[in-house]
């Protein structure tokens, strides 16, 4: 019988997850995982597998943390627009705070070929997808109270804010002009 774990599974996953973010997939080595976790490779090994499982565990971490509370934030009661408004500003005031600029986990892993395999991309494809049924869900209630228009169809209307949402994201990474990354805001709301 082997001897029980001296260290937490999600908090080893949370201090992978906040390395692969900083990092991405291929700059992420050993010895950076085991420094951040604070455990030897043959425990990080013996626990987790592989780098590429602990990878997958972070990216599984990040949708239950970051991109949930994200979805939680369009549940929220109020005003389709407003509540779509939230999450985009929302995601400003995180990217802009974050010294590192690490952007979204998922897209960061989306076009990171390095640690992309088919695993991989259906996590994140399961994050984009929650966060289209959730942006479709209110662009259908936008357009059945009068809200929202009802010339386009709602998949339509949820793809093109999602694209921009998602482009939000990149350029948060790449610029200091907050009024740029508001008038992507203004302009994909007043598109619903």
């Amino acid at each position: 019988m082997g001897r029980p774990r001296e260290f937490s599974d999600e908090a080893v996953v949370d201090a992978a997850m906040e390395v692969f973010w900083e990092k991405g997939y291929e700059a992420t080595s050993t010895h950076d995982l085991c420094a951040r976790t604070g455990l030897g490779r043959g425990s990080l090994y013996n626990a987790f597998g592989s780098k590429h499982h602990l990878y997958e565990a972070a990216i599984r971490r990040y949708a239950d943390t970051w991109a949930q509370a994200q979805l939680e934030m369009l549940d929220r009661p109020g005003p389709v627009r407003q509540r779509l408004r939230e999450l985009m500003l929302g995601v400003i005031d995180a990217d802009m705070s974050d010294p590192g600029r690490r952007g979204c986990l998922a897209l960061n892993a989306a076009t990171e070929s390095s640690g992309r395999t088919e695993s991989v991309a259906a996590l994140v494809h399961r994050q984009f997808a929650d966060l289209e049924q959730a942006v479709l869900r209110l662009v259908r209630v936008g357009q059945g109270s009068g809200e929202l228009s009802s010339g386009r169809p709602p998949e339509q209307v949820a793809r093109a804010f999602q694209s921009a949402y998602y482009g939000l994201r990149v350029l948060a990474k790449v610029t200091d002009d907050r009024d740029a990354l508001l008038d992507v805001v203004e302009g994909a709301v007043a598109a619903l």
